[in-house]
């Protein structure tokens, strides 16, 4: 199942588009959530995610594809945004267009972090796709 263009709110798709960081929540050992805050790029379906290889994240996927994706929310506990759904490592890796997309939004943040486009992707080799199938949120 895959989340319907309609659920997405104008609210949630400025977020998508402006939002540096979401919280990628996987199931780690013992059945215990594991939240970490990853960059991502929201193709319009769903969230793109680089990663190094042999992460936990992506051990913790490989056992269990159910994760959640939540912005941070307003200072009162308000513009709450929770996707659940379904990750998976895809081998083939981004399309052209994907990938100058998720380099065009961090630029910046790579030049900060003394990156350059090309060596974040040698070292953050790994795409994670997820496909929400559900979104909640007030």
């Amino acid at each position: 199942m895959t989340l319907s263009a309609s659920a997405i709110t104008e609210s949630v798709a400025d977020r998508l588009a402006r939002e540096a960081i979401v919280w990628l929540t996987t199931v780690g050992r013992n059945d215990t959530p594991v939240p970490t805050p990853v960059w991502f790029s929201w193709s319009g379906t769903e969230f793109l995610i680089f990663s190094r290889p042999g992460t936990a994240k992506l051990t913790n996927i490989g056992k269990n594809p159910q994760v959640a994706l939540n912005f941070n929310s307003s200072a009162k506990g308000g513009d709450v945004s929770v996707f659940t759904g379904k990750a998976h490592v895809d081998a083939d890796g981004p399309s052209t267009d994907e990938w100058e997309t998720y380099v065009e939004k961090y630029r910046e943040d790579m030049a900060g972090l003394d990156y350059t486009p090309d060596k974040f992707r040698t070292d953050y080799s790994t795409l994670v796709r997820v496909n929400p199938d559900r979104l909640r949120g007030w």
